[in-house]
């Protein structure tokens, strides 16, 4: 079993205007060091399918009127996959906007460093909810996905493609690590098309 994640995102004291929550995307992509702050997912290979979310949900925000400080505040963004964000949605279990949980159901802000306690991942890179809450949380954005296991997999493999590269450029004629790297790169190539299928 390995840590679910090496880095706990800090948003920083960002209060600039903006027109939509989405002008904050660059600050965000940055202060979350391009991963997901619900998976972890890193954003290679799937930049497109990235979104942000509103931590307290827009539609449970019970304040009176909704305005566009309150849409974009940065405080209350998550750079988010697609599956993540899609998968919470609105929901909040306390419908108290001041409550991100209760009784182990909710959700604990992913830059908080409580949240990371959550979860770890199993060596096939599988993510394993370590609490009640962190199981709540697994299920109600169906942590459980393959995607989550394939591109945790995909990252291990290419960080091993980058380290037998350099071990090739000072050995070029080590044919044993050329036959590594090649088995690495079709390894590599494999979760890739895993991915797409999903």
């Amino acid at each position: 079993m390995s840590n679910f994640r090496e880095h706990t995102p800090k948003r920083r004291n960002i209060i600039k205007k903006v027109n939509s929550h989405g002008e904050h995307r660059k600050d965000l992509k940055t202060d979350y060091k391009d991963r997901c702050g619900y998976c972890n997912d890193l954003d290679n290979w799937r930049s497109i399918w990235f979104e942000i979310d509103h931590f307290i949900p827009q539609k449970r925000n019970k304040k009176q009127f909704l305005t566009i400080k309150t849409i974009t505040d940065y405080t209350n963004l998550v750079y988010s996959c697609r599956s993540c964000n899609n998968a919470k949605r609105n929901k909040w279990p306390s419908n108290d906007e001041k409550v991100p949980n209760i009784n182990n159901e909710g959700f604990i802000d992913p830059c908080e460093d409580e949240y990371k306690d959550q979860f770890n991942r199993l060596k096939n890179g599988r993510i394993k909810p370590n609490t009640d809450l962190g199981e709540w949380m697994y299920n109600a954005m169906k942590l459980y996905n393959p995607q989550h296991e394939i591109l945790w997999n995909i990252e291990q493999v290419h960080i091993l493609i980058i380290e037998i590269r350099d071990l090739v450029a000072k050995s070029p004629d080590d044919i044993d690590l050329m036959k590594r790297l090649i088995i690495l790169y079709n390894t590599y190539d494999d979760y890739i098309q895993k991915l797409f299928k999903h």
